[in-house]
C-alpha cells in the first residue's frame, strides 16, 4: 500500500493546485534535512491520489493528503531512524476506519497526551467518520470530529510498537517483530447511539489495559494533547 511514486493529476482546478504547493511547502520545511522536497511531494501526491478515489469532497482534497502525507513521513523517519523520541506508539486498525479504530484512538490520545503516539487505519476506508462515533465519543469529551478514515501503509505499520485489529480479518497486515493484539467488538456500523455506547465503554477499557501494558503515563497537566496525534495540521 505503499506507493510514493510521482503522480501529477490532470484534473486539478487552480485552487487545488495552489492548496498542494501550498502543502509541499509546508511539509518540506518540516522536515527539512530529514528528507528531500521531492519525497515530500512524492508523498503528498500519492496520498493525494488515495483520497481522490474515494468520492471526497475535492476542495478538502489537499487537506486531507497533506495530513495523511505527514503521518506517513513521521512514520517513515522513525522507521528509518530520524526520530527519536523513545514513545510508545500505537496503531489501531479496522475494516473502515470509520467507528472501532476512531474511537481508540480518541481514547488514547486522550489519555496518553503527548507521552505516546497513535495512530488509526482501515484496510477499507470509508467516507466519513461514523456519526455515532462522533456522539458518542462526545459524550466522554473527546471530539473525533475532524478525524477521517485513512489506508494503513507499510511505512505506518512498521513504525508501531503495537497494532491493535478490530475486525479487519485477513486483511490486517502482518509484519514479523510487531506486537499485535485483535480485540473482537461489534461493528458500530449502522447502530444508533444507545447501541454504540456500550462499544465505546469497552473500547475505553480496553485502551486503558493498553496504557498501562505500555506503562504510559496520563497527560502532563497543561501539556495538551495535539503535538502527538496523527492529526498534526
Amino acid at each position: 500500500m505503499t506507493d510514493t511514486s510521482a503522480y501529477l493529476r490532470d484534473d486539478l482546478s487552480i485552487d487545488q493546485q495552489l492548496a498542494l504547493r501550498t502543502a509541499a511547502a509546508r511539509l518540506a520545511a518540516e522536515f527539512d534535512g530529514t528528507y528531500s522536497t521531492e519525497t515530500v511531494e512524492r508523498f503528498l501526491h500519492a496520498s493525494y491520489d488515495q483520497f481522490a478515489t474515494v468520492g471526497s469532497v475535492p476542495n478538502y482534497l489537499p487537506l486531507l493528503a497533506e495530513r495523511f502525507a505527514r503521518q506517513r513521513l513521521q512514520a517513515l523517519a522513525r522507521v528509518e531512524g530520524h526520530h527519536h523520541d523513545g514513545l510508545p506508539v500505537a496503531l489501531f486498525l479496522c475494516t473502515h476506519n470509520a467507528g472501532r479504530s476512531q474511537m481508540a484512538l480518541g481514547f488514547f490520545t486522550h489519555l496518553a497526551g503527548a507521552n505516546a503516539v497513535a495512530w488509526s487505519g482501515g484496510s477499507e476506508p470509508g467516507i466519513e467518520v461514523n456519526p455515532a462515533a462522533v456522539a458518542a465519543m462526545a459524550e466522554r469529551g473527546i471530539d473525533i470530529s475532524d478525524e477521517f478514515p485513512k489506508p494503513w501503509t507499510d511505512e505506518v505499520v512498521r513504525a508501531a510498537d503495537v497494532v491493535v485489529t478490530m475486525g479487519c480479518g485477513d486483511a490486517c497486515p502482518v509484519f514479523p517483530g510487531t506486537r499485535y493484539e485483535n480485540w473482537d467488538l461489534d461493528d458500530p456500523a449502522g447502530l444508533d447511539l444507545a447501541d454504540v455506547r456500550s462499544i465505546r465503554d469497552e473500547i475505553e477499557r480496553r485502551v486503558r489495559r493498553l496504557l498501562d501494558d505500555l506503562n504510559v503515563p496520563g497527560p502532563t497537566p497543561g501539556a495538551g494533547t495535539s503535538p502527538q496525534r496523527e492529526r498534526t495540521d
